[in-house]
């Protein structure tokens, strides 16, 4: 057995067959990583062994894996056990979207056998529950693009890892739906919406006409106050629990003027207080 290297960083890529697992693989790959693809778990204490202490690595662990699967939590164990550091990415995806996919592609689920689609993805949600339910990350990619999935997984792993919360923010449109993959969700639906305002209703929240419009407000820059004293708040907790990423969603009618706008403000304050933020407009684009 290898001696235990404190800095050495490791995330584990899992989730839903079909949510996206390759594209946050091939983008952590982009930005520096190892990664190693369908690596059975009993082989991680071995791989992490086996590297410098300043190295990456990604490994790709899912239900192709099979039987080897159960055996997950006991490797985990012995990667912290080592002082390995760890984090579980947990891609998915709504059933609907999930079948949309596979049909595309032609190609079954692993747990699939002769049944339908649908049975397959029912299998792997039973199997993945518990990883699901303690994963570090979340991320629902029901609405996300390729490129939007590269660039969270970017915002999450694309810097040196610090003793700092890293706060990614994402704006949305109720409309569209809860990000479900939230920590926390605020709603800024309580402010002014410049869509009935003529000259800024074409415009977005990244226009400093609107941005000005809606950060002008008293409620706003006291709800702005309010949400990085939340964050000030649960950072310790989070970090005690080796949790270093929370993703906040702030959310508006359509996510196009007051999230926004919203969304860049506490960016700005946040880094003012020395969190790493990223920034991700959902619904941009989409009203």
């Amino acid at each position: 057995m290898g001696q235990p290297q404190e800095s050495l960083e490791i995330v584990i890529i899992t989730g839903i067959s079909g949510a996206g697992r390759r594209t946050a693989a091939h983008t952590m790959e982009d930005l520096g990583w190892y990664v190693v693809d369908n690596l059975p778990p009993t082989l991680l204490p071995a791989l992490a062994d086996r590297l410098g202490a300043d190295e990456r690595i990604a490994v790709v662990v899912d239900v192709r894996s099979k039987v080897q699967f159960d055996q997950l939590p006991d490797a985990f164990a012995q990667l912290k056990a080592r002082g390995y550091r760890v984090t579980v990415m947990f891609i998915e995806a709504t059933d609907d979207v999930i079948v949309q996919r596979q049909e595309s592609n032609r190609r079954p689920l692993p747990l699939q056998g002769g049944d339908r689609l649908i049975d397959g993805i029912v299998r792997e949600r039973r199997l993945l529950a518990d990883l699901r339910a303690t994963a570090d990350i979340v991320v629902d990619t029901s609405k996300l693009s390729a490129r939007q999935l590269a660039q969270r997984v970017a915002n999450h792993f694309g810097t040196d890892a610090s003793d700092k919360l890293h706060v990614a923010i994402m704006s949305f449109g109720f409309k569209n739906g809860l990000p479900v993959d939230a920590d926390i969700v605020f709603d800024v639906r309580f402010l002014p919406n410049p869509f009935w305002v003529p000259e800024l209703r074409p415009k977005t929240g990244l226009s400093p006409d609107v941005a000005g419009y809606v950060l002008g407000h008293e409620a706003a820059q006291e709800f702005q106050e309010r949400m990085v004293g939340i964050v000030d708040t649960v950072a310790p907790g989070y970090l005690t629990e080796g949790k270093r990423q929370v993703t906040l969603a702030i959310g508006c009618t359509g996510g196009k003027h007051r999230s926004t706008s919203m969304s860049e403000e506490l960016a700005t304050r946040l880094r003012e207080r020395g969190y790493g933020v990223s920034v991700l407009h959902r619904d941009l684009g989409k009203e």
